[in-house]
């Protein structure tokens, strides 16, 4: 099996290639990443030197790139990961999330069309649904929930999984979508709320939260989101969404109280700062569908998956700090310095 895995330097990408390079050692991947600021290279260094493993950097905007690149390696699956992915940065820049995250997705499947596959899919996010009142935890995101989008980056993500599936109803292409929660683990990039509020108690600096804190998350690591794709993709059935989520919720504020309590760091580090435009209050996936049809069900209870990744950390200094004293650093001032 040949597999395309576009956005494979990225966070999620970059956890999948490793579980499948590990579940299927005969498969043969390919990875495609344009290495904007958060595609970081030095991720891949563990099975840059697997035989079955190929890195191409490539922008899947790029058609004539991706055209060329199906033309020699003709996959038999592609998995989308290829994204802009952080609210704060569409809210800043909307323009660029439309180009990569709605027709870089078109542009893969016009290859897919063009040359033939087993499986196109597209790695969505719950927050295409919107949110959920605080007030009602009886309620959750089904497949069946309307999309109801809150930023410029979840709404090219809904634009994105629209797309996908008219290429269904219309070209017959072989696809399926996953929508997934909040995912958090290795290789996570500093800018998102887990990694920035580990990598900042380890160096005692302010800790920011938006607002109260009282936004609640679904949470569920990287590991178990791989292993549901990887069902997904061999055993799911073709035009269907499936959400992956980790039955796991938490306050914001829980979670950064949480980091300081494992670290040994103390709480007055937090700073509250002004809230997020359109800040969206909570996000709650029921994945029902996905366990009875395919089996799948979360491993990972948050308590431990936390203390997993905060040992990451611990253990791979390198990896974030070199990301954090870069042009990073400059995003986090303008993004926090003045709120």
């Amino acid at each position: 099996m040949n597999i395309f895995v576009t956005g494979g330097a990225g966070f999620i990408g970059s956890n999948f290639i490793f579980y499948m390079l590990k579940q299927h050692p005969d498969y043969r991947i390919v990875c495609l990443d344009k290495l904007t600021y958060a595609g970081n290279l030095s991720t891949l260094k563990p099975v840059m030197d697997n035989k079955n493993f190929r890195f191409v950097k490539l922008d899947i905007c790029d058609r004539e790139g991706v055209f060329a690149l199906f033309e020699e390696e003709h996959p038999d699956i592609v998995v989308n990961f290829a994204a802009e992915s952080h609210v704060d940065r569409s809210i800043e820049d909307p323009g660029v999330f439309l180009q990569t995250n709605i027709f870089g997705t078109a542009t893969l499947m016009d290859a897919c069309r063009k040359y033939g596959i087993k499986r196109y899919h597209q790695v969505s996010t719950d927050e295409v649904y919107g949110d959920l009142p605080l007030d009602k935890p009886e309620l959750f995101f089904t497949e069946e929930t309307p999309l109801h989008t809150s930023s410029p980056y979840s709404a090219s993500k809904a634009a994105a999984d629209l797309l996908v599936m008219a290429y269904y109803r219309t070209y017959g292409l072989p696809v399926t979508i996953s929508r997934c929660s909040n995912n958090y683990g290795p290789y996570h990039f500093p800018e998102k709320l887990i990694p920035l509020m580990i990598a900042n108690c380890l160096n005692d600096k302010a800790l920011p939260v938006y607002g109260e804190g009282i936004n609640v998350r679904d949470w569920l690591y990287v590991e178990d989101h791989c292993s549901a794709i990887d069902l997904i993709i061999h055993k799911g059935k073709v035009g269907e969404v499936y959400n992956v989520g980790g039955h796991n919720e938490m306050r914001n504020i829980d979670i950064v109280k949480l980091i300081c309590k494992e670290l040994d760091k103390p709480e007055s580090l937090i700073t509250h700062v002004t809230d997020r435009k359109g800040h969206d209050m909570r996000y709650a996936i029921d994945p029902t569908k996905i366990h009875d049809e395919l089996g799948w069900l979360p491993k990972t209870k948050f308590a431990d998956g936390i203390k997993k990744t905060i040992q990451w950390y611990l253990d791979n200094r390198d990896w974030w700090e070199e990301i954090v004293s870069g042009d990073y650093r400059n995003y986090y001032e303008k993004m926090y310095g003045k709120r």
